[in-house]
């Protein structure tokens, strides 16, 4: 979100120097600097016992690509939260074990998305009538069946590395 008028007052902003910041916008009435602001969701390699992935294809936006599983965060939910909620509304499967991968900010769409593996049960999908389609997947053909690039790609190949959080941290700071 990029601010245009202040959301307290409503008063035009202004662009001022803020520390090492740069130029922000400023509400000169409110005297408050209102930097641009990304949304928060999360994004599931969701996985099961048997090395596959859940991919998913929406009914909305484009039908004919597989994604994994995403949703936005609500005020006063962690992220966990909604991974765990996201999972279960979307193809009606309860997480076992959670862990964070890494953030990947989704510019175009203002969007900052928390890649989290998910660790479930192989069971059927109760599918939300958000999702067209979900389909069970060997993790290491998963990449090839996902947009070029896209944050889901990157997110499922760095599951089917096996790397944690912490290795896939320390990789890209050497790097």
């Amino acid at each position: 979100m990029r601010f245009t008028y202040c959301p307290h007052c409503g008063e035009q902003l202004t662009r001022k120097t803020i520390g090492d910041e740069g130029q922000i916008p400023y509400c000169n009435t409110c005297r408050v600097p209102l930097w641009d602001m990304a949304r928060t969701c999360v994004i599931c390699a969701v996985v099961n016992e048997y090395k596959e992935i859940v991919l998913i294809r929406q009914s909305y936006g484009d039908t004919s690509r597989y994604v994994c599983v995403a949703g936005v965060m609500t005020m006063g939910e962690s992220a966990e939260d909604t991974a765990r909620r996201e999972i279960a509304e979307e193809i009606g499967l309860s997480v076992e074990r959670l862990t964070y991968i890494r953030s990947y900010p989704y510019i175009e769409k203002e969007l900052l998305m928390l890649g989290f593996k998910a660790t479930v049960k192989k069971a059927d999908f109760t599918l939300s009538g958000e999702v067209a389609d979900a389909v069970w997947v060997p993790l290491d053909e998963a990449s090839a069946l996902l947009r070029e690039g896209s944050i889901a790609q990157q997110l499922v190949q760095t599951v089917a590395k096996g790397a944690s959080a912490d290795e896939y941290a320390c990789a890209h700071v050497h790097s």
